[in-house]
Formats: C-alpha cells, sequence, structure tokens
C-alpha cells in the first residue's frame, strides 16, 4: 500500500525513567526519618519506570485471571490461573519488602520507607498490589494470637515470593488476605451470618458465603465469623498443613470495572478449619485494626496513581503541539498541568506525614498514634476521592489519544474509583472520623496542633483553619448520631483533608506549591475543576517538578 501520511506530531514514548525521581516524595522521604532508605526507594522506582514493568502492567490486564474450579479428572481444585506478567509484578513487588517487612524493621522510618517503595512501584500497575497490601495489614492483628504470629510473622515478611498450592509453613513466604464482605451486609459486617464451630482439637469450622474475597489464591485469610462468643476473627490457610485442600471453594470471579489483572471472588466456606485470633467475640474490633492498616496501603495506591496520571500527562504536553505552539507552553494547559501536579504533591505529603505516624505510633509515640487515627481516615477519605477526577482530567490531556488503551491512560481511570470503596466507602471513612471526634478527643487534639504549626503562613490558611475549629467545635458538641452532623460528614472531611495537606506544603513543600494550593483550595472564590488556578499563581516551578528524566 503506498504512504499516505508522515507520522508527526505524535508524542515519543516515556522511555525508561526512574518513579521515585520525584521531588515530593524524596523530600517527605526525608522528613519522615526514613532518609537511609532512598536508594532503595530509587532502586524500586526504576524497575517501576521501565519499559518492561510497563510491558508486564498491561499483559497483566490484557490476560486477566482464569478460574478452574475441576481437574481434566473431575476432582475440585479451585485454582486461578494467571499470566506470567502478574506473577513478574507480584514477584518483583515481594522482592522489595512491600509486603510485612517493616514490622520486623527495627530502623526508624521503616514505615514511611515501605510506604514511599510503595508509592513509587505501584506507578507501574495497581491490581497486584492487593495482596501485597492485606499482607502488610494482617501482622498487627495476627499479633493477637502470639502462638500462630510466631509460625506465619516472618513468612509473612520474607521477601520471597512462591505461589502455588502448599502448606504454608512449608514456603519460604506469605500472601495474606482478607475476608469479611457478605452479600446482604456489604460494609456492615456485623450482619454476617457465616459461622463457626468449636472443634475438639481447639480449631473452628466455618461455614458461610463470602460475596468478596480479592487474591484468592493467597495463603492465609483472615475471616470474619460468628462463634458461640459472637463476631470473631480467625485464620484460615487455603491448604491445610497435611497438603490437603481446605474447604473453601472459589464460585466464580468478579467481572469488575477495573483491577482486572487481580483476582475477586466469591466463595463458600464448607466446615473449613481455622485457628481463633484473640478472643471470641472480639473479631468486629481486630479485623479492623487490619483494615486500618490496609487504608494507608491504599491511600498510598491513589496518590500513586496521581502521579503517574500527572508524569503522563506532562510528558504529554511536552511533546505535542496544536495551534503554532508546544501544549506545554500554552497558558491554559499550563493552568491544567499545575493544577494536577499540585494535587499530586497534597497527596503525597499527606500520605507520606501518615506513613510517618504509623512508624512513630508503632514505636510508643502516643500523640502521634492519635494524630494517625484521624489524619488516616481523612487522608484516605479525601485522598481516594479525589484519583478519579484527577485521573478524568490528565486523561483529557492526552485528547483522543488518552483515550485510547494504548496510551495506559484507560486503565488508570478505570483503576481511580476503587480505592475509595475499599477498605471503607466514602460514606463510611466520613462517619468513622466523626466517631473519632467524639470518641477520642486526643486525636483532635493532636490534629490540630499540627495545623497549629503552619498558622500565620498563608492568609487562606488561617481562615481555613478558623472555619474548620468552628466546624469541629460544633460537631462534637452535637455528637456523632446527630442527623444534621452527619449530613455534613463528608464536607468537614474534605475541611480536614484540606487544611492538613496545606499545613504540610506550606510548612515542607516548595513555595510556589504551598502558594497555589491554598490559593485554589481554601480561598471561598476558588474553581471547581482542575486548571481553574487564580492568577498570580507560579505555575512553572510547579509542573517542573513533576518532569521526569530518562533512568
Amino acid at each position: 500500500m503506498p504512504s499516505t501520511h508522515e507520522v508527526a506530531n505524535q508524542v515519543p514514548p516515556l522511555g525508561d525513567v526512574d518513579t521515585a525521581a520525584d521531588p515530593a516524595l524524596l523530600e517527605a522521604l526525608h522528613r519522615e526519618g526514613a532518609g537511609w532508605a532512598e536508594a532503595e526507594v530509587h532502586a524500586a522506582g526504576r524497575i517501576a519506570g521501565s519499559e518492561q514493568a510497563r510491558e508486564w502492567g498491561r499483559l497483566a490486564n490484557e490476560y486477566p485471571p482464569v478460574l478452574r474450579t475441576h481437574d481434566r479428572v473431575g476432582h475440585r481444585i479451585d485454582e486461578v490461573e494467571f499470566h506470567p506478567a502478574w506473577h513478574e509484578l507480584l514477584g518483583t513487588a515481594v522482592r522489595l519488602g512491600l509486603t510485612a517487612g517493616p514490622w520486623q524493621d527495627d530502623r526508624p522510618g521503616a514505615h514511611a520507607a515501605h510506604a514511599a517503595t510503595s508509592l513509587a512501584w505501584t506507578q507501574v500497575e495497581a491490581g497486584h498490589m492487593c495482596p501485597v497490601g492485606m499482607t502488610y495489614a494482617a501482622v498487627p492483628t495476627l499479633r493477637h494470637a502470639p502462638e500462630l504470629a510466631a509460625v506465619y510473622e516472618p513468612l509473612l515478611a520474607a521477601p520471597e515470593y512462591e505461589p502455588g498450592s502448599r502448606p504454608p509453613a512449608q514456603k519460604q513466604g506469605l500472601l495474606a488476605g482478607m475476608s469479611m464482605t457478605e452479600k446482604q451486609g456489604g460494609s456492615d459486617v456485623r450482619t454476617n451470618t457465616t459461622r463457626a464451630v468449636p472443634a475438639a482439637d481447639g480449631s473452628y469450622r466455618l461455614t458461610g458465603h463470602k460475596w468478596f474475597t480479592s487474591a484468592p489464591m493467597c495463603d492465609v485469610f483472615l475471616v470474619l465469623a460468628q462463634a458461640p462468643g459472637g463476631m470473631s476473627c480467625f485464620l484460615l490457610p487455603r491448604i491445610l498443613p497435611d497438603g490437603s485442600r481446605n474447604r473453601m471453594y472459589l464460585q466464580r470471579l468478579k467481572d469488575k470495572l477495573g483491577n482486572r489483572s487481580n483476582a475477586s471472588a466469591e466463595l463458600e466456606y464448607d466446615d473449613a478449619v481455622a485457628w481463633l485470633i484473640g478472643e471470641e467475640g472480639d473479631g468486629l474490633r481486630l479485623i479492623l485494626e487490619m483494615v486500618d492498616n490496609s487504608r494507608l496501603a491504599v491511600t498510598v495506591w491513589s496518590a500513586a496513581g496521581m502521579r503517574a496520571a500527572t508524569v503522563a500527562a506532562v510528558h504529554h504536553a511536552t511533546y505535542r503541539t496544536a495551534f503554532g505552539a508546544y501544549l506545554y507552553d500554552q497558558p491554559l494547559m499550563r493552568n491544567v498541568l499545575a493544577d494536577l501536579a499540585l494535587e499530586s504533591e497534597a497527596a503525597t505529603a499527606l500520605v507520606m506525614r501518615v506513613a510517618g505516624a504509623t512508624d512513630r505510633a508503632v514505636r510508643g509515640d502516643d500523640s502521634e498514634a492519635a494524630f494517625r487515627r484521624i489524619a488516616g481516615a481523612v487522608g484516605k477519605y479525601w485522598a481516594c476521592k479525589r484519583t478519579p477526577a484527577h485521573a478524568g482530567e490528565a486523561l483529557e490531556c492526552l485528547g483522543g489519544n488518552g483515550y485510547v488503551e494504548d496510551s495506559g491512560m484507560p486503565r488508570l481511570y478505570r483503576e481511580a474509583p476503587l480505592n475509595s470503596i475499599w477498605e471503607g466507602s466514602g460514606n463510611v471513612i466520613a462517619l468513622d472520623v466523626l466517631r473519632a471526634l467524639h470518641r477520642e478527643p486526643e486525636s483532635v487534639v493532636a490534629f490540630l496542633g499540627e495545623l497549629d504549626a503552619a498558622l500565620g503562613a498563608d492568609r487562606h490558611y488561617d481562615s481555613a483553619v478558623a472555619r474548620l475549629r468552628s466546624g469541629l467545635e460544633a460537631a462534637q458538641a452535637a455528637g456523632p448520631g446527630d442527623p444534621a452532623v452527619q449530613f455534613g460528614a463528608r464536607r468537614l472531611a474534605e475541611q480536614m483533608a484540606l487544611t492538613l495537606q496545606a499545613s504540610l506544603l506550606l510548612r515542607h513543600g516548595h513555595p510556589a506549591v504551598a502558594d497555589g494550593f491554598c490559593a485554589s483550595r481554601l480561598a471561598g472564590d476558588q474553581g471547581h475543576t482542575f486548571g481553574a488556578l487564580p492568577a498570580g499563581v507560579d505555575v512553572g516551578p510547579v509542573i517542573e517538578r513533576a518532569l521526569v528524566k530518562a533512568a
């Protein structure tokens, strides 16, 4: 066929880059006491930013997992087959120490280092991080059963990836999942009906249905079930110590909007063997401890998605011309790009602050534990809520090319809403913030102390903090059950997140970033779409911080 045109004005591939070459991330890494891990974070960033790893991400989503319930002669096997790219991604994440390693790392800043490495690595593909994040979150809950923790925690923390169906104790490394949600209750796990019957050998037998269990090929699961003493938490292995399959049957895999590389299953427990964690009746509190830690993980993933989308948009605008000029140099596009970058930097600063607080709380700092309690919730609410709009705007920066799968932007867009659903939807999180205000006033004191540290740096910020104080006082006085307080819970959580992000940026961020964020997020006349930054914001340094160079 004769040539009819020349390919011109198309954007070159991003090439091999370092996703950790992010000023906001590296500054926060040092600020939170984990500067010693910078080389490790860069190592993860260079793998994540490679063309090879991006191809793994594409293939793992192009060829999603397949359920095999039976073998060729009719034996029940309940196995999920994955494309080899899934195993490359998941194996790399485990070898990078992104499972439960920080819980056995005595170095100050271990959890901040973990969050930074996760943020750099997750930019390549988010689906495989589900079992990684659950494994990280499982350890504190498992410790309520010291005998079980002594066996399983070192394996959950090991940087060894061993897929396959073998007894957990025979492996060099394990992955942990979570099995809570049932069809009749969703987030209201108090309505769960799966029952647990004590056995003579000290174990329990679980029978019931679970509506969503992600990553069903994990080695062990933390499961909620009704024991004689009430709702309880159990450790349930997929393969029993004698090598036989536990009575855990996969009914089907969910056909999801996004997160397609990761299997999410509907399953039945039919007299499945499990061991009690903690005491009977204490299950809800214990499993929520795991949820609390996995909330940090999903917030990190949202920040990673925003950074990846911002980099893609800025890269495209740097090379694409329209109407006689590069998009990067056109004023309105610069407004949009800078706004996307502001959102990304603010999310990174927030999640790294919460990760640092986690680290210090684990080491006995009660004030940081109180701060983490409420900051983790508002961070999860807001960063995860902002990600879908951010992904949509970044996609639009690429025009029609962004709507095509080859660009990678549709996958980011489909992935974006999930973190708002996982570990508590927006309403669940906002109401949790209200409970913290009422039941844990020390968390409010710690939170306001963080805001007070930036007073006087910006007039918009000072006004926002004053408004927030009034709102918090009114909410505390009325109580979490007041209908009017509940009606406004989302707005309150949003205000808390924005002022916290502003405080961090004012104290630690680039001056242009802090100024732009406060002027656009805290002033009373700001727009409600990306690209509505007010006149006078110095967008140049903001955009430049989102440019990445070859690794």
